[in-house]
């Protein structure tokens, strides 16, 4: 009867993960030295962190590629977790994997990121979280360079950067030492950007690094008032007002207002397609919170650059785009006949600073926007 237990405790161990740990994760077990690193708690961090931020280490999202705090940062230093500011990376292992998000070859200390067999997405993949702080991290794949061979696909949101000159003063003094006077950022050779399926190839491909949330471009008049309402929209992460439509692949504010660019003043929408839908984000909420019969116009404003328009980067964006379109119309709720306009994503060229956010800085600012019934 011994025989037997043995052998099924045995059998469950080897089912418990789709491989073992790989040796340069493999957690050691002593205990971690460095000051305890105390998670708060999750209303506090909601006060604190950024939706983003909150979405990624709390709900265990993934933020878009290439829009992110460090896919291309290159300086010397460490990254530690965003929510208990527990070390976590270091530079010296980052690399170049062409995927958009920060990668790396091994985590700084291995006890400090704990993995886990993740089945969701479609795909079996190896989570990597944090150990103080339970943050959700990326995950790891078997495609990086030598030494470890390990690429670990870490979100920007989960981390903090601080500096190899500020080491010793922020707290991390143990950690310096390699880094030295003039220390490069990353010795790790780069790769060939191949690592990781691109957004959009298709859930489980072998080494699949694909976001959770999805991005919208949406176009109803002056920017301000678009953000002002699309930003406290519940499902909505992020938002950033810019210019879509450009003939050119870079404009200016001075250049749009001439109404010559083909420019739209419009915001870029970052939203958890797992509490807001695209579709639900056009008719609950776009064609709202401005009027889509009015060509070139809302308001006071007119040109082209003020006209309604969705700039669909997907197929699937640009069929739910007409679908809604089509459902308005035959409503009847407008008296007019919608023209918004439902054009390829293209270019997005964000907007100078001083517009982002410019209604919550300047409450008495200019809109016409309002949410009607």
């Amino acid at each position: 009867m011994v025989k037997i237990w043995i052998i099924i405790i045995a059998v469950v161990a080897a089912c418990g993960s789709d491989r073992p740990p790989h040796p340069a994760t493999q957690r050691e077990e002593h205990a971690v030295t460095d000051p305890t690193y105390v998670k708060p708690s999750d209303e506090e961090l909601a006060r604190t962190l950024t939706r983003m931020q909150f979405a990624v280490a709390r709900r265990d999202g993934t933020e878009p590629p290439f829009r992110n705090e460090y896919w291309d940062h290159h300086d010397a230093g460490l990254y530690v977790d965003i929510v208990t500011g527990e070390p976590l990376f270091s530079s010296r292992d980052k690399f170049e994997s062409g995927t958009g998000w920060p990668s790396f070859t091994r985590p700084i200390d291995p006890a400090r990121v704990v993995e886990h067999r993740d089945v969701s997405h479609g795909m079996a993949r190896v989570e990597v979280r944090s150990h103080a702080g339970d943050s959700h991290l990326g995950h790891v794949f078997d495609d990086g360079p030598a030494p470890t061979g390990l690429r670990y696909c870490i979100n920007s949101a989960s981390l903090r950067f601080v500096p190899a000159a500020e080491l010793t003063a922020k707290g991390y003094g143990a950690y310096a030492a390699p880094f030295g006077a003039g220390a490069v950022a990353s010795p790790v050779e780069a790769k060939d950007a191949t690592l990781c399926a691109v957004p959009g190839a298709g859930a489980g491909a072998s080494g699949s690094c694909e976001t959770t949330l999805e991005t919208a471009v949406l176009a109803g008049g002056c920017f301000w008032g678009m953000e002002e309402l699309l930003r406290d929209i519940p499902g909505v992460i992020e938002t950033e007002v810019g210019y879509a439509g450009a003939k050119a692949s870079a404009v200016t504010y001075e250049q749009v207002s001439t109404g010559t660019t083909g420019a739209a003043e419009s915001v870029r929408i970052v939203f958890d397609p797992s509490q807001l839908s695209y579709a639900d984000l056009l008719e609950r909420w776009f064609f709202r919170m401005h009027d889509p019969t009015t060509r070139d116009r809302q308001g006071n404003d007119v040109g082209s650059q003020y006209r309604s328009a969705i700039f669909a980067a997907t197929d699937e964006q640009r069929h739910t785009a007409a679908e809604v379109i089509a459902k308005l119309d035959a409503s009847h709720k407008w008296p007019a006949k919608v023209v918004t306009s439902i054009e390829p994503a293209g270019n997005f060229t964000p907007a100078e600073a001083y517009h982002q956010d410019y209604l919550k800085e300047h409450p008495d600012g200019y809109t016409c926007h309002f949410l009607r019934d």
